[in-house]
């Protein structure tokens, strides 16, 4: 039998009591929330910890988790945790007090009051109206990586918007894709993309014949790698002692790598930028401005 907090994750964070009694017990039920594992929200609505606040106050407004907040509920990733939660209620409902939200309004699907949440394309859809270009983006890739999403159902949804984030809507539909790895990868690929350096790919297999490796992003035709390292990836020594052979075996084959970390993609990204083009000159002669 799954537990508490195993049937909340795979019911979108939140779950009726009715629902985590039939599913496990009325036992179980107080002993995780005893243990504070899962809390109660409102009368008969219990919920994770971490998904907690915006849950409550969506069913306070008796609306949906929408944009970043619902980006948060499917676990796509996002760079600032929003200060309020996104709310949308329908369209005749009227504004009432409640805990501080920033508020929407729009048609919404029985799924989503079911859920409590907008659904994936909806959420990604919101997210490219309020992010800039490289945050949606890593929304957008995250969200195709989880498989409940294709790309001909993004792109035809992201270039039929209209209003507010079009022009953003379009460039994310043209770079989306499943392929990205993470957050900051997806985050490197977007500065490459709106200073129109060409030639990267996400997820290059390099296969030699003698070793097969898999770089974030790989130029072929200069044989430049780029590779976003995020703090957690060197989980052992073997890890470690795993990822340098790599190293040495691209480099022995005559591939440049290149190795940015989160700092340095997020707060220095014209250092980042003005490296690979350092790189590409040296490969294939073009002009560093371009």
């Amino acid at each position: 039998m799954e537990s508490v907090v195993e049937v909340l994750a795979r019911s979108g964070g939140w779950g009726t009591f009715a629902e985590l009694v039939r599913m496990t017990s009325r036992r179980a039920l107080a002993r995780a929330v005893r243990h504070g594992d899962v809390e109660r929200l409102t009368r008969g609505i219990y919920g994770l910890p971490e998904l907690a606040r915006d849950l409550s106050t969506a069913i306070a407004y008796e609306g949906v988790l929408s944009h970043t907040s619902a980006a948060a509920a499917w676990r796509l990733p996002l760079l600032v945790t929003p200060q309020k939660p996104h709310i949308t209620l329908p369209l005749n409902r009227n504004a009432r007090s409640g805990p501080p939200a920033v508020l929407h309004w729009a048609a919404l699907p029985a799924a989503d009051r079911h859920h409590r949440r907008t659904s994936l394309l909806r959420t990604v859809s919101d997210c490219v109206r309020i992010l800039p270009f490289g945050e949606a983006l890593a929304v957008a890739d995250a969200a195709l990586a989880t498989g409940r999403l294709s790309r001909d159902e993004l792109e035809a949804a992201l270039l039929a918007l209209r209003g507010q984030g079009r022009p953003n809507a379009v460039s994310v539909a043209a770079a989306a894709t499943g392929l990205s790895q993470s957050f900051l990868e997806s985050m490197l690929r977007s500065l490459l993309l709106v200073a129109g350096v060409e030639g990267f790919e996400p997820q290059v297999l390099i296969d030699t014949g003698c070793f097969r490796a898999r770089v974030d992003l790989g130029h072929r035709q200069a044989r430049v790698a780029l590779e976003a390292e995020g703090y957690e990836f060197h989980g052992s020594a073997t890890d470690f002692a795993d990822d340098c052979r790599r190293y040495d075996e691209l480099i022995a084959d005559g591939w440049l790598v290149l190795r940015f970390t989160y700092q340095q993609v997020i707060g220095d990204p014209e250092w980042v930028l003005a490296t690979v083009r350092s790189a590409l000159t040296q490969r294939l002669g073009v002009p560093r401005n371009g």
